[in-house]
């Protein structure tokens, strides 16, 4: 059997993961059903996978507590799960309860988990690596969640920047909060 791997990101409707100035976490437009909603995804067992820089990004942001954002349950539960940051410049133990550092390839890394996990795998950012696992054909779902904001002047980490072509077939959708789009996709190379 072959773990599902489903890579995570939020975005502005203009395809920023993060924005600077003063949006703050969630671009200021959470609401109580998203929140509820990513507590209920994340509290069902699974392993995270991150890339070093969204590793030091959770890390620096957690240990600050400089974004609201971070004192949401859900955020407490993904840092409480198993996870495998894939680096070839960090070394562990790491400020992670559960983390394992893997200096490898990330391809060979997740092929590898998809294979042994018995659980589904996730990743939430890590923008480059998860580019490189879709167009080697890893990421089984991809999960957008759209926030209604448009970061043209301020946007920052454009999601599928340099990405390969993809066809995507729409397998689950929702609106949360009134106004934010979450939309789940099965990726397939364009060729």
């Amino acid at each position: 059997m072959t773990a599902t791997y489903t890579f995570d990101v939020f975005s502005s409707l203009d395809g920023f993961g993060t924005a600077r100035g003063d949006w703050g976490g969630y671009w200021g437009k959470q609401g109580p059903e998203l929140l509820d909603h990513r507590l209920a995804q994340y509290s069902e067992e699974q392993r995270m996978v991150f890339g070093a820089n969204t590793y030091r990004a959770f890390a620096e942001i957690l240990a600050a507590g400089t974004e609201e954002s971070v004192r949401d349950p859900w955020v407490t539960r993904m840092r409480n799960l198993p996870a495998t940051v894939v680096s070839t410049t960090l070394q562990g133990p790491l400020d992670w309860p559960d983390a394992t550092v893997v200096s490898s390839d990330a391809l060979d890394v997740v092929a590898r988990l998809k294979e042994e996990s018995e659980v589904p795998l996730r990743s939430h950012g890590s923008l480059s690596m998860n580019r490189a696992l879709m167009a080697a054909g890893l990421v089984d779902r991809v999960q957008v969640t759209i926030y209604p904001v448009i970061t043209g002047q301020t946007g920052l980490n454009p999601i599928f920047q340099d990405a390969a072509d993809f066809d995507l077939e729409l397998i689950e959708h929702r609106t949360l909060d009134g106004h934010i789009q979450e939309l789940i996709y099965r990726p397939t190379l364009h060729t």
